[in-house]
């Protein structure tokens, strides 16, 4: 009789984040490890410790503090890199905490509506789908809507991502108006009793005019339901996208009034500093992270935990 394969131990959410992030860690460590091996630290070695922290999209801001931090008090001594890294992982959480901050929803006035929006390929259906898990296995009553009318593949996966949450969904034709939809989505969210209603849209480039008007109509016409809507505009950010993320960020902030970051596909990259970039810049909420194509790969944000993973401190 064969042996049984014992099922691999279920890691924990800091040891899938710490593996997620291992491309954007391990180029970090080599690249302090190199720059610290038998040199004091004086200003050369602040000053290529800066350039590293800026080629890892950690920002400008952020490198000057840790270089600063890391001056204060060991200017001119050996530093060995454990030190480095834990000097670094301080200042990145001190960064980020203020932005680590839960999603909060008010179900005073129900639906509570959420608009999800970004660029073309950042995972917003996908996002849809793992928030909407959340909120059911929490008892909330959820409803989507597909407003992505550009891609049939995008409907067809809310609706499975509807038959897998049990979260009804609202469709249309595929190339139907897209603030029509979320208008009618409103109504029979309202209807049905839902808590929250969940607004897919269609990945659009921040550079295309008509694609960025569309979506300011969507939000003015949620508004002629209720002027507080839609109350969550999440903006969803792929973090292999680097630097194009920071601008990306400023244009749908100004057209669609984005007031909370989830961002996914940390575990494909090692540019996953730019997550401290952005939280520097804009410092918007970052409600969730993915690390994974799982349905509990989608995670709210610790700040602790990021900065420990993307520091390499165990």
């Amino acid at each position: 009789m064969p042996a049984e394969v014992a099922p691999e131990p279920k890691l924990s959410w800091f040891e899938r984040l710490r593996r997620g992030l291992a491309r954007s860690s391990s180029s970090l460590s080599d690249s302090i490890g190199g720059i610290f091996t038998k040199r004091k630290l004086d200003d050369d070695t602040l000053q290529d410790l800066e350039d590293v922290l800026i080629q890892a999209d950690l920002g400008l801001e952020t490198a000057m503090r840790v270089t600063d931090a890391l001056a204060s008090g060991h200017y001119g001594k050996d530093v060995p890199g454990e030190e480095v890294r834990a000097i670094m992982s301080a200042e990145i959480e001190k960064v980020l905490a203020p932005v680590a901050k839960p999603l909060e929803l008010d179900l005073s006035h129900k639906p509570h509506v959420i608009l999800v929006v970004g660029v073309n390929g950042t995972g917003k259906t996908t996002t849809i789908g793992k928030l909407a898990a959340k909120l059911t296995a929490g008892g909330l009553k959820v409803m989507l809507a597909a407003g992505d009318t550009f891609r049939a593949a995008a409907i067809e996966q809310l609706h499975i991502w509807g038959e897998r949450t049990g979260s009804p969904v609202v469709s249309s034709k595929l190339g139907a108006d897209a603030a029509g939809l979320a208008y009618d989505a409103w109504e029979k969210a309202k209807e049905a009793g839902s808590d929250v209603l969940i607004i897919d849209t269609a990945g659009r480039l921040q550079n295309k005019a008509e694609l960025m008007d569309e979506l300011a109509k969507i939000v003015r016409v949620l508004g002629k339901h209720d002027p507080e809507a839609p109350h969550t505009v999440l903006q969803t950010l792929d973090a292999t996208t680097g630097q194009n993320a920071l601008n990306q960020v400023e244009i749908f902030k100004n057209v669609a009034g984005v007031n909370g970051l989830v961002m996914t596909k940390l575990d494909g990259t090692a540019r996953g500093g730019i997550l401290v970039a952005i939280s520097a810049r804009h410092k918007l909420p970052i409600y969730f992270i993915g690390v994974g194509e799982g349905i509990d790969d989608l995670e709210p944000f610790a700040a602790k935990d990021f900065a420990r993973a993307i520091a390499g401190v165990a």
